[in-house]
């Protein structure tokens, strides 16, 4: 028999978790449409990968844009989009994974080791241990 935790409002530490995630899920959603263009020009070395005009940069803002309007959705009903939470939490940590060795093969991108790669664990981290699993993801 699995006991759950609730507290003195009545909400199992899951609800409490549902909570948080919509609000992680929310501000992801919001810094992936409208934050990570501006970092690329407030902090060119951790965010921009290549100087000047950049065909890859307009590519990465439009995928993580699209990505965003779709986390903003599944704010609204989280168990809903498990498998786009999911998609978000293994894409990042191999884009991440992947920039880390380019930054760590490359001296003059180290700055992405505190940028885009720590957001991009950051971000798959905080959805991976918010979001349910087994019988906490089923509905109510």
């Amino acid at each position: 028999m699995q006991y759950a935790y609730v507290d003195s409002k009545g909400e199992s530490h899951v609800e409490q978790n549902l909570k948080i995630l919509r609000v992680v899920l929310l501000l992801v959603g919001v810094i992936f449409i409208f934050g990570i263009y501006p970092l690329t020009i407030v902090w060119p070395s951790g965010w921009t990968w290549s100087t000047g005009h950049s065909d890859y940069l307009q590519m990465i803002l439009g995928i993580y844009a699209t990505l965003g309007v779709f986390l903003l959705i599944a704010s609204r009903n989280p168990l809903a989009h498990r498998s786009l939470i999911w998609f978000t939490v293994w894409s990042s940590v191999v884009h991440a994974a992947i920039m880390a060795a380019q930054a760590l093969a490359n001296q003059q991108n180290m700055g992405h080791l505190w940028g885009d790669v720590l957001a991009l664990f950051v971000v798959a981290a905080a959805l991976g241990l918010l979001t349910p699993r087994g019988a906490a993801a089923k509905p109510a």
